[in-house]
């Protein structure tokens, strides 16, 4: 698995994109539902851009650390469930489902198969 500074902040900078992320990607079904979808997507992408910026360092510092791309992208979708599960529970007030906990084993055993080797 990833150890040292460089791989917390990996993980920092990954945690950080995916509130971006999601938001961007769904928090205008809550607050700009009204909206024209050209205006939601403006906003979204305004939004997306501080993803981006966090999330391409973090790719950077993560693959100079030695983290393959396999990795990466495992450890982005944990966090994404991560931060995914909260975001849809608290702020788009959907019902928390078991089905969270059988994707988040799924995701656990993709961990598993792509940190095996490392």
């Amino acid at each position: 698995m990833f150890s040292g500074v460089a791989g917390w902040q990996t993980v920092g900078l990954l945690l950080l994109s995916n509130v971006f992320m999601t938001f961007a990607w769904y928090g205008h079904l809550k607050g700009l539902s009204t909206k024209a979808w050209w205006v939601a997507a403006l906003i979204s992408w305004g939004i997306a851009l501080f993803e981006y910026l966090l999330q391409v360092p973090a790719n950077r510092i993560g693959h100079g650390a030695g983290f393959s791309l396999a990795q990466l992208k495992i450890t982005q979708e944990v966090i994404t469930l991560a931060v995914f599960v909260p975001f849809s529970v608290y702020f788009m007030g959907e019902p928390m489902k078991l089905d969270f906990l059988w994707a988040a084993m799924c995701l656990m055993g993709a961990v598993y198969f792509v940190f095996r080797s490392a």
